[in-house]
């Protein structure tokens, strides 16, 4: 006789079968993880790029731009506040040192001459009158001293014989005494008009000095206006070619503004600028290589300019071959500055998978399958990487951009 199944053993057996599936559920899960984990996904050969790692030397190399200058260049900037009058050259042209490039309006300045030339003639005039004053009161005191020498010499005369006369009682005392005086009286007179003589005389030639130094001055005014007046005439201050112009006749101009520039032709030199990040790492005499397209240039560090502008640091390159056909003025280059070099190292291709120097995850590619390996990166320059350790000559490895794979030990590469 059946007996019914006690539901407490339903439950179990319920629970068990339960624990069974999600077991098995848990191991095939698992066992899909770490196929795909030591498989990987698969992609096309011709999606990625893949380069082979080869034996040679390297130059360690900072990147900056760089334009093309001319090695000699002059600005030529106005020497007042005037107006462009006449255009006597056109931009682009060839000129010759001193050949007449603009004139600037130079009214005001010739005025300034004329009113300087006049306060030369009233100091002229003035020195004239004051020599002519002190040789007047020169006459007019010599006259008063004649005549005070005459005045004193009678006094004199009169006071010997009051003197004669007194021993033998013909004069009083009294009388004897005011010749006396009047002798004294005389002497005093004579020497203030000889003391006068000399203040006087010292008195104009202090004013005849102010004078001269006047005129020195106004002199010199007057040569600096000549020379601003020659300078309103702009010239070429060498040969060369007219590179900048201010061709607009009439335009207002300000002192110091640029009204033309002249550079050298065929001769030029590179001003590079980078991040002030490798400031540090720059150093006169390093070796440069300006590249333009497929023409390279070989070249030097010749200055570094001491200021730094929103973090960009500025340096100027001089070129073994400033002449080449290829240089023009304000030209783009690319500029390579090489801090070290390096022989007989292990290289590969320059990509988006390397990222600076040190250890870094990058896919070797062997046997169809690309696996991830640790590499340490050392020197680039722009085009190759070196490879301190992780890898050997004839590997190959994925250069291109990996970052999709970067949770994946390995890849498959589909031919």
């Amino acid at each position: 006789m059946d007996q019914p199944i006690n539901p407490r053993f339903t439950a179990r057996r319920r629970t068990t079968i339960a624990l069974v599936v999600t077991a098995v559920l848990a191991s095939v899960c698992l066992a899909a993880w770490g196929l795909n984990r030591a498989v990987g996904a698969s992609v096309a050969a011709d999606s990625v790029t893949i380069a082979t790692v080869r034996a040679g030397g390297i130059a360690n190399t900072i990147n900056a731009s760089g334009i093309v200058i001319p090695v000699h260049e002059e600005q030529v900037a106005s020497p007042i506040q005037s107006r462009v009058g006449k255009v006597h050259a056109r931009l682009g042209q060839q000129v010759q040192t001193g050949d007449l490039l603009l004139e600037l309006d130079n009214r005001s300045v010739v005025l300034a001459i004329d009113n300087i030339r006049e306060q030369l003639a009233l100091q002229e005039n003035r020195i004239v009158a004051l020599t002519q004053e002190l040789d007047q009161k020169r006459k007019q005191l010599a006259s008063a001293i004649e005549l005070l020498q005459l005045d004193l010499q009678d006094t004199r005369v009169k006071l010997g014989r009051y003197q004669t006369l007194r021993k033998a009682g013909g004069v009083s005392a009294e009388d004897l005494l005011t010749a006396e005086l009047n002798v004294q009286r005389n002497e005093i007179s004579l020497r203030q008009q000889q003391e006068l003589i000399e203040d006087s005389r010292r008195a104009t030639s202090t004013n005849i000095d102010g004078a001269r130094l006047q005129k020195n001055i106004l002199n010199k005014q007057l040569q600096e206006q000549q020379q601003l007046l020659a300078q309103t005439a702009v010239r070429a201050p060498f040969t060369g070619m007219l590179s900048a112009l201010l061709a607009d006749e009439g335009a207002s101009v300000a002192i110091g503004q640029m009204l033309a520039r002249v550079s050298e032709p065929n001769n030029y030199k590179v001003e590079a600028s980078l991040s002030d990040f490798h400031a540090r790492a720059l150093d006169p005499g390093q070796a440069v290589l300006v590249e333009q397209g497929n023409v390279k240039l070989r070249g030097v560090v010749q200055t570094i300019l001491p200021e730094i502008q929103n973090g960009t640091v500025k340096l100027l390159v001089v070129l073994d071959e400033p002449h080449h056909a290829m240089l023009r003025n304000k030209l783009r280059v690319e500029v390579n500055i090489i801090t070290a070099q390096k022989n007989h190292t292990l290289l590969v291709d320059a990509g988006p998978a390397f990222n600076g120097r040190g250890p870094q995850d990058v896919f070797v590619v062997r046997d169809g399958v690309a696996r991830k390996t640790v590499l340490d990166i050392g020197a680039g320059d722009g085009k190759a990487v070196e490879i301190l350790t992780g890898a050997r000559a004839g590997d190959r490895l994925i250069t291109s951009d990996t970052s999709r794979y970067k949770d994946r030990d390995s890849v498959r590469i589909d031919n």
